[in-house]
């Protein structure tokens, strides 16, 4: 298929590819270096009228030369039906020594607007038209040679002549128009080469980026050598003014020590001369043979002789200061630090920022969920995600949720209010920017039902979970599927059955409830449990504001949570019973 595509004359692909009278196709760019000799005898092909943008010039009138007899001639057509397509002469009446040279040229190759006229197939291939008086003989079928192709054949993928489908191997295949067919393949060969030239198009692009790829690493390789070696001379300079301070402490130390000890020399010494004259004044004295002399300074003597006995008190003849130095520089950690320097900093950056979800973010009751992900070809790695929501007021972000997943749900918001919500990606390189904020308004009215998750297994629901029913003689405890923290909530029960009279129990409760013993038991609930004559209410296992007035099947039992007072209050058939039942 390759080599149908290559033009004869230059052997490459097709280029603004046109088809000669003779059938032969070739570049426009090769049909116009092309000079074909005419056999001696032929009739030369007559000059077609030029016409000029700017002016009427007709054929003779040196519109467009002709090539001379240097030109490179191309391969002779050797087809029935002339020698080329109609070509511009160069001299008057086309009877010089040119005129056997034919030279093909595109609208746009005069300086003076001359063109040869083309026609164009529905391809978009330019074919020239036919000139003179011959004309092309169309191929037959072989097997019936006076008949020429006019249908195609789809299963043999051929065409095929009329005798062919009357007579032929052909007469039972499925056949259309050959003129059909041809435009058919013409424009799915023309679809295929737009295809391809589509993908050129994008081989020459990418081949472009490659090289300001190239580009952009040779000048981003020196931003880091420089970068690098701006860094490790900080470090050098770091380390040397770090020395500096070092051998400071090393002098001050030095100097420290030299001054002690030379002021101790300097008190040894002074009291080592007073001890030595003392001491040979009492050697004379002691040689005097006068006892009444000696006897009247001895005293004295002795005295002196104690008080500089005890000046040299013990340590006195040590060492204040060691000649060791208590300096101890450790330089490890920091050579370990060095060997292990490296480029992972630049290996791996800060995530970019998350792209919410909108599609996947909503909202049910007072839950919002909410869905992100990172952009297409991220290269940084994530370890995980901060997910932050404000109070529902306009306030402060708060952390929600850290973690890998990219959707996350969140429980026990405010009903009625406006939610902020955004989010973080991070690895161990650091944290990377938010994402935008998307903001997300919860329900007005709260819709729920039991949930079968918090109930004991004895209870069983139906309806959707909207009816409860249990057959056991212990009390069950089941929850419903909303939970409130600010506001003011009423919602209505439904006795449907009401079989040996039991103490059916109504209120609210935290999640951790006691789910085997009455509603109203623990400190966890606050209920009002009542029988078919009167009600009590129950908090911590005590019982308060006994009530007449009880339930039965078909009654409606109405439960008031006002948040922003704090009181629970309940109804019997549209009628508040008892006071309100607990207040805090």
């Amino acid at each position: 298929m390759e080599e149908e595509l290559k033009c004869p004359v230059c052997g490459s692909l097709f280029r603004e590819p046109i088809i000669l009278p003779c059938s032969h196709n070739v570049c426009l760019p090769c049909a116009r270096t092309i000079a074909v000799q005419t056999p001696d005898g032929e009739q030369h092909l007559p000059q077609p009228l030029l016409l000029s943008r700017g002016s009427g010039l007709q054929a003779g009138a040196a519109a467009t030369p002709s090539l001379g007899h240097d030109a490179a001639a191309g391969p002779a057509c050797s087809g029935a039906g002339g020698s080329a397509a109609g070509g511009l002469g160069g001299g008057a009446g086309g009877g010089g020594d040119h005129a056997d040279k034919l030279s093909l040229y595109s609208e746009t190759d005069s300086g003076y607007g001359s063109y040869t006229p083309s026609l164009k197939s529905p391809n978009g291939v330019r074919v020239l038209p036919m000139v003179g008086s011959t004309a092309r003989k169309f191929p037959t079928c072989p097997e019936h040679e006076m008949e020429n192709y006019s249908m195609y054949c789809v299963s043999c993928r051929t065409p095929v002549c009329y005798l062919c489908l009357e007579e032929g191997r052909h007469a039972k295949h499925e056949v259309k128009p050959l003129g059909a067919m041809w435009k058919q393949h013409k424009a799915q060969l023309s679809q295929a080469l737009n295809g391809v030239s589509d993908k050129a198009k994008e081989a020459k692009e990418f081949l472009v980026q490659l090289k300001n790829i190239l580009q952009q690493i040779q000048e981003n390789g020196l931003d880091y050598e420089a970068c690098l070696v701006a860094q490790c001379d900080a470090l050098v300079d770091a380390l040397t003014r770090q020395k500096a301070k070092l051998l400071t402490k090393v002098t001050k130390e030095r100097e420290h020590k030299l001054k002690v000890v030379w002021d101790q020399i300097n008190h040894c010494t002074l009291k080592l001369r007073q001890s030595t004259g003392l001491m040979e004044y009492c050697l004379e004295v002691i040689k005097e043979n006068d006892p009444s002399g000696f006897l009247q300074i001895s005293d004295a003597l002795i005295k002196r002789v104690q008080v500089s006995q005890e000046q040299w008190v013990k340590g006195a003849l040590e060492p204040k200061v060691s000649a060791e130095f208590d300096l101890t520089l450790d330089s490890e950690p920091l050579l370990q630090a060095i060997h292990q320097l490296d480029f992972i900093q630049m290996k791996c950056r800060v995530p970019p920022v998350p792209l919410l979800q909108l599609e996947k973010c909503c909202t049910r009751n007072n839950s919002v969920t909410l869905a992100w992900r990172m952009p297409p070809f991220t290269h940084s790695p994530v370890d995980g995600y901060i997910l932050e929501l404000d109070d529902g007021a306009g306030g402060q972000f708060r952390e929600v949720y850290v973690g890998k997943e990219t959707l996350c749900t969140i429980d026990g918001l405010h009903f009625n209010s406006t939610y902020n919500a955004r989010v973080k990606a991070f690895n161990s390189s650091g944290v990377g920017p938010y994402s935008k904020t998307v903001v997300l308004q919860t329900s007005d009215v709260a819709w729920f039902t039991f949930d079968p998750n918090s109930g004991h297994r004895d209870i069983i629901l139906s309806n959707d979970n909207q009816t409860a029913t249990c057959s056991s003689y212990d009390d069950r405890v089941v929850l419903g599927t909303a939970a409130f923290s600010k506001g003011v909530h009423y919602w209505e029960l439904h006795v449907d059955r009401y079989d040996n009279h039991p103490d059916p129990a109504f209120g609210v409760a935290r999640a951790s409830v006691v789910k085997d013993m009455m509603l109203g038991k623990d400190d966890k609930a606050w209920a009002m449990y009542v029988d078919n004559n009167r009600s009590w209410f129950m908090h911590c296992n005590s019982h308060t504001n006994r009530t007449e007035g009880g339930v039965c099947k078909g009654a409606t039992v109405g439960v008031l949570l006002d948040l922003n007072k704090h009181t629970l209050t309940f109804f019997i058939n549209g009628q508040q019973q008892g006071p309100t039942a607990f207040s805090h």
